[in-house]
């Protein structure tokens, strides 16, 4: 298996469209685990840090962001990250996309659809 050509046909998976792709650089909050690439972010309010998106919790990280570029594990320290702030998504790639991310991404240059 050429693990190159794997990583480069999943992360392609990553995109639905051509829409000009911006990344970001962000710190991942420690203790937000193993996150990957296509994970939604929720900025936390008190840090500017990033953690996985969910809309149960009330620190910030409720409000859909940005879209996570590549894998990383903050389970004991903040990891530095790289972002997309914008592009075309697709979402069967995204972790942890609902309802409630999708409104958050509405008037955002971050558009989610499916691959036809």
């Amino acid at each position: 298996m050429d693990l190159v050509n794997t990583q480069e046909n999943s992360k392609a998976q990553l995109f639905a469209g051509d829409f000009p792709r911006v990344l970001m650089p962000v710190t991942i909050a420690s203790g937000a685990g193993v996150l990957t690439a296509g994970t939604v972010l929720g900025k936390i309010t008190a840090s500017g840090k990033y953690k996985a998106y969910d809309d149960a919790e009330s620190d910030g990280s409720e409000v859909a962001k940005l879209i996570l570029a590549e894998d990383v594990d903050a389970t004991s320290s903040d990891v530095n990250a790289m972002a997309y702030a914008a592009g075309h998504f697709n979402e069967d790639a995204l972790t942890g996309l609902d309802a409630a991310a999708k409104a958050d991404f509405e008037g955002t240059p971050i558009f989610i659809g499916k691959i036809s």
